[in-house]
Protein backbone atom coordinates (compact mmCIF):
# COMPACT_ATOMS: atom_id res chain seq x y z
CA UNK A 1 0.00 0.00 0.00
CA UNK A 2 2.00 3.07 -1.45
CA UNK A 3 1.31 6.82 0.39
CA UNK A 4 1.89 9.73 -2.21
CA UNK A 5 4.03 12.18 -0.34
CA UNK A 6 2.17 15.76 -0.19
CA UNK A 7 3.95 18.82 0.53
CA UNK A 8 3.77 19.53 4.24
CA UNK A 9 1.47 21.95 5.98
CA UNK A 10 3.09 22.14 8.65
CA UNK A 11 6.72 22.27 9.12
CA UNK A 12 9.06 22.45 12.36
CA UNK A 13 8.43 26.43 12.63
CA UNK A 14 5.10 26.13 12.70
CA UNK A 15 5.10 23.61 16.22
CA UNK A 16 4.61 25.48 19.31
CA UNK A 17 6.00 24.51 22.85
CA UNK A 18 2.75 23.58 25.17
CA UNK A 19 0.64 23.10 21.90
CA UNK A 20 -1.97 20.45 22.63
CA UNK A 21 -3.58 18.81 19.98
CA UNK A 22 -6.46 16.29 20.15
CA UNK A 23 -6.10 13.13 17.34
CA UNK A 24 -9.43 11.54 17.02
CA UNK A 25 -10.63 8.80 18.98
CA UNK A 26 -10.40 4.66 17.87
CA UNK A 27 -12.93 1.55 19.40
CA UNK A 28 -11.22 -1.76 19.24
CA UNK A 29 -13.35 -4.82 19.20
CA UNK A 30 -12.71 -8.21 20.19
CA UNK A 31 -11.81 -9.39 16.87
CA UNK A 32 -9.28 -6.69 16.59
CA UNK A 33 -7.38 -7.49 19.94
CA UNK A 34 -7.20 -11.20 19.17
CA UNK A 35 -5.68 -10.63 16.04
CA UNK A 36 -3.43 -8.37 16.94
CA UNK A 37 -2.40 -10.55 20.04
CA UNK A 38 -2.18 -13.35 17.39
CA UNK A 39 0.12 -12.21 15.50
CA UNK A 40 2.52 -10.26 18.13
CA UNK A 41 1.55 -10.58 22.13
CA UNK A 42 0.24 -14.46 22.27
CA UNK A 43 -0.68 -14.36 25.67
CA UNK A 44 -4.09 -16.21 26.93
CA UNK A 45 -5.70 -12.48 28.24
CA UNK A 46 -5.42 -10.90 24.79
CA UNK A 47 -6.28 -13.99 22.53
CA UNK A 48 -8.98 -16.05 25.05
CA UNK A 49 -12.21 -14.27 26.69
CA UNK A 50 -12.30 -17.77 28.89
CA UNK A 51 -8.58 -17.69 29.84
CA UNK A 52 -8.91 -14.06 30.47
CA UNK A 53 -11.30 -14.25 33.17
CA UNK A 54 -8.76 -15.63 35.21
CA UNK A 55 -6.08 -12.93 34.47
CA UNK A 56 -5.52 -10.01 36.71
CA UNK A 57 -7.33 -8.32 34.13
CA UNK A 58 -10.71 -9.96 34.71
CA UNK A 59 -11.76 -10.25 31.24
CA UNK A 60 -10.16 -9.83 27.12
CA UNK A 61 -8.15 -6.94 26.92
CA UNK A 62 -5.47 -5.55 24.61
CA UNK A 63 -1.77 -5.74 24.56
CA UNK A 64 0.16 -2.36 25.60
CA UNK A 65 1.62 -2.98 22.53
CA UNK A 66 -1.79 -2.95 20.18
CA UNK A 67 -2.44 0.52 22.37
CA UNK A 68 0.78 1.65 21.40
CA UNK A 69 -0.04 0.86 17.83
CA UNK A 70 -3.54 2.74 17.92
CA UNK A 71 -1.77 5.44 18.87
CA UNK A 72 0.05 5.65 16.73
CA UNK A 73 -2.25 4.98 13.55
CA UNK A 74 -4.34 7.97 15.32
CA UNK A 75 -1.01 10.18 15.10
CA UNK A 76 -0.27 9.70 11.59
CA UNK A 77 -3.47 9.78 9.93
CA UNK A 78 -4.78 13.21 12.04
CA UNK A 79 -1.19 14.87 12.38
CA UNK A 80 2.32 13.33 10.72
CA UNK A 81 0.56 12.74 7.41
CA UNK A 82 0.16 16.72 7.43
CA UNK A 83 3.68 17.82 8.54
CA UNK A 84 7.43 16.88 7.22
CA UNK A 85 8.05 14.43 10.24
CA UNK A 86 11.16 12.45 9.65
CA UNK A 87 10.50 10.06 12.27
CA UNK A 88 11.62 9.61 15.69
CA UNK A 89 15.08 8.60 17.38
CA UNK A 90 13.06 7.02 20.18
CA UNK A 91 11.04 7.05 23.57
CA UNK A 92 12.14 8.03 27.10
CA UNK A 93 9.37 6.59 28.18
CA UNK A 94 6.38 4.27 28.33
CA UNK A 95 3.34 3.62 30.35
CA UNK A 96 0.62 1.51 30.35
CA UNK A 97 -1.90 2.92 32.78
CA UNK A 98 -5.32 0.80 32.71
CA UNK A 99 -5.93 -2.27 30.39
CA UNK A 100 -8.10 -1.74 27.13
CA UNK A 101 -11.37 -3.89 26.84
CA UNK A 102 -13.18 -4.72 23.62
CA UNK A 103 -15.73 -1.41 23.06
CA UNK A 104 -13.18 1.42 25.01
CA UNK A 105 -13.29 4.61 22.85
CA UNK A 106 -9.63 5.51 23.07
CA UNK A 107 -9.28 8.88 22.73
CA UNK A 108 -5.32 10.51 21.64
CA UNK A 109 -4.00 14.15 23.21
CA UNK A 110 -0.11 15.08 22.32
CA UNK A 111 1.32 18.16 24.04
CA UNK A 112 4.37 19.52 22.67
CA UNK A 113 7.19 20.36 25.81
CA UNK A 114 9.89 22.06 23.98
CA UNK A 115 11.68 21.95 20.28
CA UNK A 116 15.39 23.04 19.24
CA UNK A 117 17.27 22.55 16.24
CA UNK A 118 19.31 20.06 16.20
CA UNK A 119 23.07 21.08 16.58
CA UNK A 120 24.81 18.47 13.50
CA UNK A 121 21.76 18.71 11.52
CA UNK A 122 20.52 22.55 11.28
CA UNK A 123 17.65 21.61 8.66
CA UNK A 124 16.14 19.33 11.46
CA UNK A 125 14.32 20.48 14.67
CA UNK A 126 13.61 18.25 17.45
CA UNK A 127 10.75 18.44 19.40
CA UNK A 128 9.80 16.65 22.76
CA UNK A 129 6.55 15.29 23.40
CA UNK A 130 3.74 13.38 25.27
CA UNK A 131 0.97 11.20 23.56
CA UNK A 132 -1.72 10.22 26.62
CA UNK A 133 -4.68 8.49 25.47
CA UNK A 134 -7.62 8.19 27.48
CA UNK A 135 -10.79 6.04 27.86
CA UNK A 136 -14.68 6.68 27.35
CA UNK A 137 -14.57 7.90 30.95
CA UNK A 138 -11.09 10.25 30.66
CA UNK A 139 -8.94 7.48 32.75
CA UNK A 140 -5.73 7.46 30.96
CA UNK A 141 -4.78 4.09 29.86
CA UNK A 142 -1.25 5.04 28.21
CA UNK A 143 1.60 7.46 28.37
CA UNK A 144 4.53 7.82 26.19
CA UNK A 145 7.35 10.34 26.30
CA UNK A 146 9.68 11.46 23.46
CA UNK A 147 11.03 13.00 20.73
CA UNK A 148 9.87 13.50 16.62
CA UNK A 149 12.32 14.78 13.97
CA UNK A 150 10.69 17.41 11.45
CA UNK A 151 12.18 19.11 9.06
CA UNK A 152 12.57 23.28 8.85
CA UNK A 153 10.87 25.40 6.53
CA UNK A 154 13.73 27.43 6.03
CA UNK A 155 17.10 26.69 7.62
CA UNK A 156 19.55 28.97 8.55
CA UNK A 157 22.99 27.48 7.46
CA UNK A 158 25.78 28.90 8.74
CA UNK A 159 28.30 31.13 6.55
Amino acid sequence: MGVTKKEPRIWWEDLQTGEVRELGSITPTAEEIVAFASQWDPQPFHLDPEAAKDSVFGALCASGWHTCAMAMRLMVTNFLHETSSLGSPGLDSLKWLKPVFPGDTLTLRHTIHEKRVMARRPDVGLVRTSWEMVNQHGEPVLRMEGHGMFRLRAPEHPS
